[in-house]
């Protein structure tokens, strides 16, 4: 007869890693959450691709002369290299130049430099890996991309909040940060400044012209231990509308060893294939690399080589001229909509974004727009409308955050939806604010 064997009551709790302690309770799993469950609310929370836009004939296309000729299927479909491949890289190379207007030959970087990831959300996480140790510093703008700042604070690094106004991070603020942490001792542990360059998600502000290049001189200038990198996330780069046309911040960087740009076809082309690239100063080519070789040993190679074959086929642009036509549509409509709906409200005014998917709008300093708070209550149990909190934008301190902001995307609605969502966020701020 087998052993008997007494077994205990309940199993010991399993030793979790600090960094999973570190990444618990990002509000973007809650606010995911939210929207499976709550099925008849109307998002102006989910920063999401309009499915109607999706290139469905472009990607058909492109994926028929992949698997047409067998030879080129088969080799769509084996393994790539870490990097990618070194054609593909050569391709978006060209995009990549497309964008900074000149020819590949001239943008000063070869394909070594770009590093092809699973989405730029991959890229950025693998630049936090290779350069943030727990107690680092990252400078953000206030507010910022919320997912970055769960990003870093999985990695134990500290992400401490830089004024911006309408032109973007403010320079001279940013300077007196500098100085701030070089007097406390802390300038060592400065590693990164993190600029969305453009249409910044959540606030819709781009950084001006003029302070780009000096962004990259500031970087320069305080660069006393080691070298302090600009991380440029340029994700929403190809959704313009009006406005200025901005060169990137990486551009500023003559000699391309103080910027990373982060690029993806995720918000310009299809978040479905998840593909996205990095160009790096060469010192971090490596690092990088290795890091994901450990990760993936190279993302999708037959996404790569599908958006590849639409550049090179040159079905890419025409498709972002449409979208462009689109998003600018929706966004006009929520504005519409806000001047509709909220002008009547005091202490209440909005970013117009030349570009992006979000509108950033504040309300008095009276309302609160948190997960807890009044409002989110009435938004999303009585009007049945979700938006993004402000405050979860917002890196430093809690209690020093602003709490009466809120993040308002246009991408997935339709102009009805677009405009029922905000009268009823209207109504619901009007029944908290009485």
């Amino acid at each position: 007869m087998p052993v008997q064997t007494e077994s205990p009551a309940q199993s010991p709790p399993c030793q979790l890693s600090r960094r999973r302690l570190w990444s618990h309770g990002q509000p973007i799993s809650f606010l995911m959450q939210q929207g499976v469950e709550n099925p008849d609310v109307i998002s102006l929370a989910a920063g999401l691709v309009d499915p109607s836009t999706f290139p469905a004939s472009e990607t058909l296309h492109a994926a028929e002369y992949l698997l047409a000729d067998e030879a080129r299927a088969r080799e769509a479909l084996q393994y790539g290299t870490t990097p990618g491949a070194a054609p593909f890289r050569r391709v978006f190379l060209e995009h990549l130049a497309r964008m900074e207007g000149c020819t590949a030959d001239e943008l000063g970087v070869d394909v070594d430099r770009l590093v092809l990831t699973t989405g730029s959300q991959q890229f950025l996480s693998l630049v936090g890996e290779v350069l943030l140790d727990p107690g680092d510093i990252c400078l953000v703008a206030s507010p910022t991309y919320f997912v970055f700042l769960g990003l870093l604070a999985g990695l134990g690094a500290r992400a401490i909040p830089v004024q911006t106004d309408d032109d973007g991070m403010c320079p001279d603020a940013l300077e007196a940060e500098l100085a701030r942490l070089e007097q406390a001792g802390e300038l060592g542990r400065v590693k990164l400044i993190y600029l969305v360059s453009y249409y910044e998600n959540p606030s819709g502000v781009s950084l001006s012209h003029e302070r780009r290049a000096e962004m990259v001189e500031i970087a320069r200038r305080w660069s006393k231990r080691h070298r302090l990198l600009i991380l440029e996330d340029a994700a929403y780069r190809e959704l313009r509308y009006d406005g200025p046309e901005l060169p990137s911040v990486w551009s500023c960087d003559e000699r391309h060893d103080s910027v990373i740009l982060a690029q993806t076809f995720s918000k310009s082309f299809s978040p479905g294939l998840r593909v996205g690239f990095g160009v790096v100063p060469k010192e971090l080519v490596e690092p990088i690399c290795d890091r994901k070789g450990n990760e993936d040993f190279g993302s999708a190679n037959f996404n790569q080589n599908l958006i590849a074959t639409v550049l090179r086929r040159g079905s890419y642009v025409p498709h972002v001229e449409r979208l462009c036509v689109s998003y600018r549509e929706k966004r006009d409509a929520m504005l519409a909509a806000a001047d509709r709906y909220f002008a009547d409200l005091p202490g209440v005014d909005w970013v117009r974004p030349h570009g992006g998917l979000y509108v950033w709008m504040t309300l008095p300093e009276s309302v609160p727009t948190g997960f807890d708070s009044p409002l989110f209550r009435q938004a999303t149990k009585v009007e049945n409308v979700m938006y993004v909190p402000g405050e979860i934008c917002h890196a430093g301190d809690p209690d020093d955050r602003p709490r009466n902001q809120m993040r308002l995307s246009f991408g997935v609605q339709d102009l009805a939806g677009i405009d029922e969502g905000m009268r009823r966020l209207a109504n619901a701020v009007r029944a908290v604010a009485r």
